[in-house]
């Protein structure tokens, strides 16, 4: 069995005694107070209810405009209601939310501004692409951790439709997709985190750094992803020392079948096979019967997939130790048009019962 060598835990720099304990190796942060999930939802439109994770969701609209006028509107409304399912399971009002940390893939995030502004909780908007869920959920669980909150919100989103709106061209223009591309999932998540509960809990958190790998295709996010989910999740198996068999289930998002297969090359390189690897991407839709290219991508998608499938199964007792580590790809239709490369990002959270 192949085992990371962990870093040292300082690097040679005088810290606090809480400091050195909570900050191991280069870039994770271990939890002395892990905070629990203390509810949970997702919520999706009738394409990812037809795939193979169509009973995880809380909620399907039939509607992909969710009752509403336009896309935009559309992931509003789902976000609302996700945020709400996900309070109601938790027993929560949202006047008892210290911080909600949200985001989505639109400009200035406004698919979660709009649809969570009557909330009146305090909010930190955040965008890490299709990353999102992963770093609104460290964020989180750092400040229950670190004694500033005791019950804090994570929420993340996309929509098909809006998305292609902003990012490629219009529905109407029915422009050819390539076999790289990735089918954006019309899909949300929200978790609620609390200072006490049975779990499952967060433990470990590790940051990612952003890397590029010089890809310039932005109908190919895969490939342009996988490097730095592989340099966070090996960052991870360095920093805390364990291996990759660890866990039960090592998941990305959203890297699809092009970006996993990169990805699980880059291990065996390393000499290190990840075994119990799943990408929520290739999760979400049945290849065979649905046409989405290379899988599912969006922020939405891992945040559904982990919200609903992933800690429900938890909860049932199917997996004991998952590390979620979403991927996101860090551009805009701007720095496409102007030739630039993709640079991408990867946060890893690391969930057990």
């Amino acid at each position: 069995m192949y085992f990371y060598r962990p870093t040292a835990n300082n690097n040679g720099k005088k810290r606090g005694d809480d400091m050195a304990l909570k900050h191991i190796g280069k870039q994770t942060a271990a939890l002395t107070s892990p905070p629990s999930f203390a509810g949970h939802a997702a919520v999706a439109g009738t394409k990812e209810s037809e795939g193979p994770l169509g009973d995880s969701f809380d909620f399907v609209s039939d509607d992909a405009l969710f009752g509403c006028d336009t896309w935009e509107q559309a992931e509003s409304a789902m976000v609302k209601k996700t945020l709400a399912i996900a309070l109601d399971k938790a027993r929560c009002a949202p006047s008892e939310i210290d911080y909600l940390f949200a985001g989505d893939l639109l400009d200035q995030c406004v698919g979660t501004t709009f649809g969570l502004r009557e909330t009146g909780i305090p909010f930190f908007g955040v965008y890490g692409a299709c990353s999102t869920m992963a770093e609104s959920l460290a964020l989180a669980a750092m400040l229950i951790d670190g004694g500033f909150a005791s019950r804090t919100a994570a929420v993340t989103s996309s929509h098909f439709c809006s998305a292609e709106r902003q990012f490629r061209m219009p529905l109407e223009y029915g422009g050819q997709r390539t076999p790289t591309a990735q089918w954006t999932a019309t899909a949300s998540g929200a978790a609620v985190l609390a200072d006490t509960g049975e779990g499952p809990y967060i433990t470990h958190v590790t940051a990612g750094r952003i890397v590029d790998a010089g890809i310039k295709d932005a109908a190919n996010m895969g490939a342009a992803m996988a490097p730095a989910a592989y340099d966070t999740l090996k960052t991870h198996f360095e920093d805390t020392g364990r291996d990759p068999d660890w866990y039960d289930l090592v998941v990305t998002g959203d890297l699809g079948a092009v970006g996993s297969e990169i990805l699980e090359d880059l291990f065996r390189q390393d000499g290190a096979a990840l075994s119990h690897h799943r990408d929520c991407g290739v999760m979400l839709y049945d290849p065979q019967q649905q046409d989405v290219h290379a899988g599912g991508s969006g922020a939405g998608c891992s945040a559904s997939v982990l919200c609903g499938h992933l800690l429900n199964g938890m909860r049932a007792g199917r997996w004991r130790r998952i590390l979620f580590a979403a991927t996101g790809a860090l551009l805009s239709p701007t720095t496409t048009l102007q030739g630039e490369s993709i640079p991408a990002i990867c946060c890893a959270v690391s969930i057990t019962v």
